[in-house]
């Protein structure tokens, strides 16, 4: 029976399961002069969860243990005989992929399967369009024979046995219904448990990141020096030759400087921009020209990083060379472009582009939130709008404002796709912005992509950078909170 089957029959016993529990306590609310303690739906609900809940999570359990037993059974014959000829993860993988695809031929063509090799089975498979790998072997195809056996008895099992724990749920909720049963504070003990939960998820991700990162990143600096990481200014991090232990150079800063400088233009270029069509939309403009401009300028926040890379790589890098081509030819005759096409200010207009929806809706949002009294205490001692915005508005919305920015700084740090077409990949130190350099989140991506070894230097350090990069992103949140905080204390 598939997934969708079983939870399908488990909300069925769950709602006839709420409909039978509501009906009964009806039943003893009409029958007894006690009132009762929880209303009639909360009983309802009651049964309804000790029917579904016990269950599903019976069956997520299951379906997450099943395939590790499973794979273990299979393995472990091979195992003892010493078959030792791939991989065992390698091996896994073709087993599930033979199996998959000999659950794909019809019934009549899977009788008698345990009896024949790959040679016989590869000619059935293939006229049903489903390659077989040319690493397989007979033994595999009876572990991929053995596995679907053993995945069919899980599944059957599973089933009897959400089933029965879903029936049993039901006939124990129904039996527990009384005029004093304190339905309503089982009912919301369990939609508190779930709410906690939800709240939850967010704060294990980042644990189950920062430890994912961490111990990558222990052993990168086992293998690599730390001074040499974050004090080096090379980034050159190449194979080992043979006979060398010669295993490159991962210095940091080259990135690093990359990384702040690209943010720091597209910083110089968003923040203007975005501050003054805050003070414009928050200040000067009527409510109907509010209306269309402030959508029109976050549709920007909805546009995907990669259409603003090709925007740069095909339109802003071009314009920026072919106009400096043009203003050096009219100053010295040598039309020779001193802007490359991929190049910091390149990436660093464009990312600010990008950013402008996320400075002026934060900061239209912040100077909004100051208190009208202090705007008609101001006009009421003769000053004028504008110098209301300057001397009271901007003073008293600038703590929030500086969060925005810091805000909208991390967004700029981690951004790969506009870096990556508009700024290049070459590690350089430079201070010239029409000169190309790359961030530490373009080599992220590079060092994980390929065929290195997931456990060289040249492949943790991807790790190394990652939570550089998330203690750069976290220091400026945490400022930025820290700066929030004050901000609701002073002016709330």
């Amino acid at each position: 029976m598939s997934i969708l089957a079983i939870v399908l029959i488990v909300l069925t016993l769950g709602a006839a399961g709420f409909a039978l529990a509501r009906r009964r306590s009806a039943q003893l609310a009409a029958g007894s002069t006690d009132k009762l303690h929880s209303r009639s739906i909360y009983h309802g609900v009651y049964a309804a969860m000790a029917t579904t809940i016990p269950a599903l999570l019976l069956m997520a359990l299951w379906l997450a243990v099943s395939p590790v037993v499973v794979s273990s059974l299979v393995t472990a014959p091979v195992a003892a005989a010493g078959e030792t000829d791939l991989a065992p993860t390698l091996r896994a993988s073709l087993v599930r992929s033979i199996g998959e695809g000999v659950r794909l031929l019809p019934a009549e063509e899977r009788q008698g399967l345990d009896s024949i090799g790959v040679a016989e089975l590869r000619p059935l498979l293939a006229r049903r369009g489903i390659p077989v790998p040319s690493e397989a072997t007979d033994s595999m195809v009876r572990q991929a024979l053995e596995r679907n056996g053993l995945e069919d008895t899980s599944r059957l099992a599973m089933t009897v046995a959400v089933i029965a724990v879903s029936l049993g749920g039901l006939v124990l909720a129904l039996r527990r219904i009384a005029v004093r049963l304190r339905a309503r504070n089982s009912v919301e003990a369990v939609v508190k448990t779930f709410l906690v939960l939800c709240s939850s998820i967010a704060i294990l991700t980042t644990i189950g990141i920062v430890f994912s990162m961490l111990f990558e990143s222990i052993d990168f600096f086992s293998r690599v020096p730390p001074a040499d990481f974050f004090f080096g200014t090379v980034w050159e991090p190449r194979f080992a030759a043979a006979g060398s232990s010669a295993t490159g150079q991962f210095g940091l800063i080259p990135l690093l400087l990359g990384t702040l400088y690209i943010a720091f233009v597209a910083m110089l270029f968003a923040v203007p921009v975005g501050l003054f069509a805050a003070i414009y939309m928050a200040e000067y403009a009527s409510d109907r020209l509010r209306s269309v401009v402030k959508p029109l300028l976050e549709v920007l926040a909805g546009i995907p990083t990669i259409v603003y890379g090709f925007f740069a790589l095909i339109t802003v890098g071009p314009f920026l060379r072919d106009l400096s081509g043009d203003i050096h030819g009219l100053l010295t005759g040598n039309y020779a472009s001193f802007i490359q096409a991929q190049s910091i200010l390149t990436a660093g207009l464009v990312m600010g582009i990008m950013l402008i929806p996320f400075v002026s809706s934060l900061s239209d949002d912040i100077i909004t939130a100051v208190p009208r009294s202090l705007r008609d205490g101001s006009l009421g001692l003769g000053a004028t709008p504008s110098e209301t915005v300057k001397k009271v508005v901007l003073p008293a919305a600038l703590p929030g404002i500086v969060s925005a920015l810091l805000l909208t700084a991390s967004r700029a740090i981690g951004e790969t796709m506009i870096v990556v077409l508009a700024a290049g990949i070459a590690a350089n130190i430079t201070a010239n912005p029409f000169e190309a350099m790359t961030t530490v989140t373009i080599k992220i991506v590079s060092q994980l992509t390929g065929d290195l070894d997931f456990t060289s230097p040249q492949s943790l350090v991807a790790f190394a950078l990652g939570i550089t990069l998330f203690a750069i992103t976290l220091i400026l949140n945490v400022i930025a909170l820290a700066i929030v905080r004050k901000y609701r204390e002073q002016y709330d």
